[in-house]
C-alpha cells in the first residue's frame, strides 16, 4: 500500500500507531488541510474531517466546533508559533500527534519557496511531552523512529540511527 507513496516509512509507522490506539470507525479531526495521509485514514475506515487551512495559531473555530472523538496532528505543531493555544482548545479527550524531532546535526527545516512550509519549533521528545502536559494532556503511549535517506555522507549516516519522528497518544487529564 505504501510502496509508491511518499514518505512510505512515516505513513506506515503512523497508521500502525493510529490503528493500535484508536478503533474504527472513530471520527477524527485531522489538524491541517486534506492530504495524502488523511485519505489513507479514510481508506482504512476512519471518518476524517480536516481543518480548512486557517492559521491555527489564531483561529480555533474548526477545532472548537468539532465533535470528533479524536484529534490527530501529524507534523503540524512544529509549524505553529504557539501550539499550546490550539492544544488547550481541543474538545476531544483523545489526541494522536507526531512531530519531527530536533536533529542536533541539522538546522531546522525552512523552505526557500513557501513561507508556510517551515519549522518554528523542532522539539526534543521531552519538550513535546512537557508542552502536552502543560496543555492538559497525559501521554498514554509513545514511539520514535528513524528516517534514513539514500545518500552518502555524515548526515545521512547519522539519520540511519538517530530518531527523527516522535508520535504520542494522549488523553485529556481529568480535572
Amino acid at each position: 500500500m505504501y510502496e509508491n507513496s511518499f514518505p512510505n516509512k512515516r505513513y506506515k509507522k503512523t497508521i500502525e500507531f493510529l490503528e493500535s490506539s484508536v478503533p474504527k470507525p472513530t471520527s477524527i479531526l485531522d489538524l491541517g488541510v486534506e492530504n495524502p495521509f488523511s485519505k489513507i485514514m479514510q481508506e482504512r475506515g476512519y471518518q476524517v474531517e480536516n481543518t480548512k487551512g486557517e492559521d491555527l495559531d489564531i483561529d480555533f473555530s474548526t477545532v472548537i466546533n468539532s465533535d470528533a472523538e479524536v484529534v490527530t496532528a501529524f507534523e503540524i505543531f512544529e509549524h505553529l508559533l504557539a501550539p499550546f493555544n490550539v492544544l488547550r482548545e481541543i474538545k476531544s479527550d483523545k489526541l494522536i500527534a507526531s512531530i519531527p524531532l530536533r536533529l542536533w546535526f541539522s538546522p531546522a527545516y525552512r523552505s526557500k519557496t513557501d513561507k508556510w512550509d517551515q519549522h518554528y519549533h523542532e522539539f526534543e521528545d521531552w519538550q513535546f511531552d512537557w508542552l502536552l502536559e502543560k496543555a492538559g494532556w497525559e501521554i498514554k503511549k509513545r514511539d520514535k523512529w528513524t528516517n534514513p535517506v539514500k545518500k552518502i555522507g555524515i548526515r545521512p549516516l547519522l539519520r540511519s540511527f538517530t530518531p527523527r519522528y516522535y508520535i504520542v497518544y494522549a488523553e485529556r487529564k481529568k480535572q
